[in-house]
């Protein structure tokens, strides 16, 4: 394992996935603390929304195996992950229609954390809050522009009450200005000792909440440390220039 510090809460050993002939994550070591923050970055097709599919439970691995907490999670289905503190955002937000942003966290709080009526309204509102979605509780999910899509998308993963939230590319399509209001959020979360796995394409954005970064290519990991250490790595550099598979 690479860096992987003590009181280690999530830990993957050869992780390989295969689609068919296709081999997109390789032979994949990684472990992380309970309160790290990690970035993983790299080339379009290098793996790493693959993994976090594989670490949240949405995709089986081919081989290896996934362990959360000191338990063996390599079986379990994501819903089931989730109910133990792993919950993960989606690239693409993908909110149920017809519903109020308020409703959309309430289902997250009750259904993924497992609450009772009460304590899930109390948490989905905390959420909401830390999101700043408040004012916007009450709309429907459908007619939010991008930037609170992401901000509820966000909110419903912290009402899942997680110990260690997976982020996929939660900035991705937005301005500057707005992955900036996200990543107050985020940093707010690191407070609340929440750790973090977060793949974002926006790599100045991403360093402002990372201490640890990796980079991913063809399915492997081909550096992993302190981030501007792993930015001014040669192999880094090359994948970025055109190393490996677009």
């Amino acid at each position: 394992m690479t860096n992987a510090p003590d009181g280690t809460i999530l830990s993957a050993a050869g992780i390989q996935k295969r689609f068919g002939a296709l081999v997109v994550l390789d032979d994949i070591d990684f472990a992380m603390g309970a309160d790290e923050a990690v970035g993983i970055v790299g080339p379009n097709g290098a793996g790493k929304t693959t993994l976090l599919s594989v670490l949240s439970g949405a995709y089986p691995p081919s081989a290896g195996t996934i362990a959360f907490k000191g338990d063996d999670v390599t079986a379990l289905a994501a819903t089931q992950r989730c109910r133990l503190g792993l919950v993960r955002t989606h690239q693409v937000p993908k909110p149920f229609g017809g519903m109020t942003a308020f409703e959309n966290v309430f289902v997250a709080a009750s259904h993924g954390a497992g609450l009772g009526r009460d304590e899930a309204y109390e948490e989905a509102l905390g959420s909401l809050k830390l999101c700043g979605m408040l004012g916007v509780a009450n709309r429907r999910a459908e007619t939010l522009g991008l930037l609170d899509r992401k901000r509820l998308e966000l909110a419903r993963a912290l009402a899942a009450r997680p110990t260690l939230l997976l982020l996929d590319e939660i900035g991705g399509g937005l301005t500057d200005g707005e992955a900036g209001e996200l990543v107050e959020t985020i940093r707010e979360l690191r407070h609340r000792k929440i750790g973090i796995v977060w793949i974002e394409h926006i790599v100045h954005i991403l360093l402002q909440v990372a201490e640890r970064l990796i980079c991913m290519d063809a399915g492997k990991i081909i550096a992993d440390g302190e981030p501007r250490a792993v930015m001014a790595d040669p192999q880094v550099i090359s994948a970025y220039l055109g190393g490996g598979p677009k």
